[in-house]
């Protein structure tokens, strides 16, 4: 499983480098994930992509999706400033902009297949 990460809005290129941080002193992410940066290719026209990296992230099994999204919430109850979050995993998109209490669940449901949810219901 592929997770992209991004930010926008102020501090966004520190703030991505803080959740980064934040993933790596997570053990579970720390031994379960690959973390690794990608620079989006720029618009048709454009020489640059204007875009700060993006945080990949690879993991071997949709559980972690679940470690995930709550050291999301956890990270993100610790800043000031919340710039706006973009995660995405084929095609699916979870926007997270100012304080969204709802966080970790928006992205579990988000990212986790329909078929899964049920088979673990």
């Amino acid at each position: 499983m592929t997770l992209q990460i991004s930010m926008e809005g102020p501090g966004a290129e520190s703030e991505l480098r803080s959740f980064r941080t934040w993933l790596l002193e997570t053990p579970e992410m720390r031994q379960h994930a690959k973390f690794s940066w990608v620079t989006p290719p720029p618009p048709p026209g454009a020489m640059g992509s204007g875009t700060v990296e993006t945080l990949q992230l690879i993991t071997d099994n949709l559980w972690q999706v679940a470690t995930f999204a709550l050291a999301y919430a956890s990270w993100r109850s610790t800043r000031r400033k919340t710039p706006t979050v973009t995660i995405e995993h084929e095609g699916v998109s979870v926007v997270i902009e100012g304080h969204d209490e709802e966080s970790a669940l928006r992205i579990t449901r988000a990212l986790t297949p329909q078929q899964e949810r049920r088979d673990s219901a």
